[in-house]
């Protein structure tokens, strides 16, 4: 039972206690400081991928990443093409069930485009170590500016479940010198 029924009482009328108010404004201020702190690190902390995105039927990206597999293949692993693109240029993965296809070869502290697009359903690209994770769908290609930093193989991780084979939806980028 309420200490005052509710007909007579209307909870926006009551009084407001001086510790509740300290919490709302202590949680007021920290929300604008955190707010504050997202935009600036979008663009003093580069933690934020700026990239672009543009419409593109999936037969058309493909037909793009065939012919850099035409002209930069190195070698071939386990079935994949290992591509070798200039610095620079624009490079491009291809998602679809279950693979990255192909494998990336980049050299250290060069830059490049990185074109993204899947070619039936939608997954997500993880690249890691760098912990850049982005949304591939179809009909779409997402480009990002892509400088590896350390020699090694990056892994490429599906992070968002795209059926069955979900779990074997590794690629890889390798960095060298």
């Amino acid at each position: 039972m309420a200490i005052s029924p509710p007909t007579e009482r209307i909870w926006w009328k009551e009084p407001i206690a001086r510790v509740e108010l300290i919490w709302i404004v202590i949680a007021f201020v920290w929300g604008l400081v955190m707010f504050s702190m997202m935009i600036y690190w979008h663009g003093a902390g580069e933690q934020n991928l700026s990239s672009e995105a543009y419409k593109i039927k999936p037969q058309a990206f493909a037909q793009k990443a065939q012919t850099m597999i035409d002209q930069y293949t190195v070698r071939q692993e386990g079935g994949f093409p290992v591509v070798r693109p200039p610095v620079g240029s624009d490079v491009y993965l291809i998602a679809r069930l279950w693979q990255w296809w192909p494998i990336l070869e980049l050299e250290k502290d060069q830059s490049y485009r990185l074109h993204l697009s899947s070619m039936d359903w939608q997954h997500g690209f993880s690249l890691q170590p760098v912990n850049i994770n982005v949304q591939v769908h179809p009909g779409y290609e997402m480009v990002m500016k892509l400088k590896p930093n350390q020699s090694g193989e990056y892994g490429v991780v599906c992070n968002e479940f795209c059926g069955i084979g979900h779990h074997t939806m590794v690629g890889r980028i390798y960095v060298v010198e």
